[in-house]
């Protein structure tokens, strides 16, 4: 099972590197779409971004479940993992949205909106790494 843990460290690291860096194209894209700029390249760099991202998304929610099936329920840190990740997976799903009105050329919110969006899934990490290593209860 310590492999089966490697490789969903991995895909998780991978998906919040994805996290981390969409709302800032996203924050680029604003900018320059109201200054009048060619936001062409944002556009493609953001669309690779979010296929990717959501890719490592489910490469590593696998591993989680083979690795939540195996050990079973062991404790209510468990509970409490599992509905951040989930929460995860929703700023996930929303920034895809975001991504494809981006595409279609909308302006969407403000790159303040998107600089505040962008902290969002490290507040979400945090707690997650503080019950996965400590398990508090």
């Amino acid at each position: 099972m310590l492999w089966t843990k490697v490789i969903h460290l991995l895909f998780v690291i991978a998906w919040m590197a994805g996290a981390f860096y969409l709302p800032r194209i996203l924050v680029h894209y604003v900018e320059g779409h109201s200054n009048g700029e060619d936001t062409r390249r944002l556009v493609i760099m953001g669309q690779k971004l979010a296929r990717f991202s959501s890719v490592m998304m489910v490469l590593a929610i696998t591993p989680g479940l083979v690795l939540w099936l195996y050990y079973g329920y062991r404790g209510s840190w468990l509970v409490w993992k599992l509905g951040l990740v989930a929460l995860l997976v929703m700023y996930q799903l929303q920034s895809l949205r975001y991504v494809q009105q981006m595409a279609r050329g909308e302006v969407i919110r403000t790159s303040l909106f998107f600089r505040v969006y962008n902290e969002a899934a490290l507040l979400l990490l945090i707690p997650i790494l503080i019950l996965v290593v400590i398990k508090p209860f």
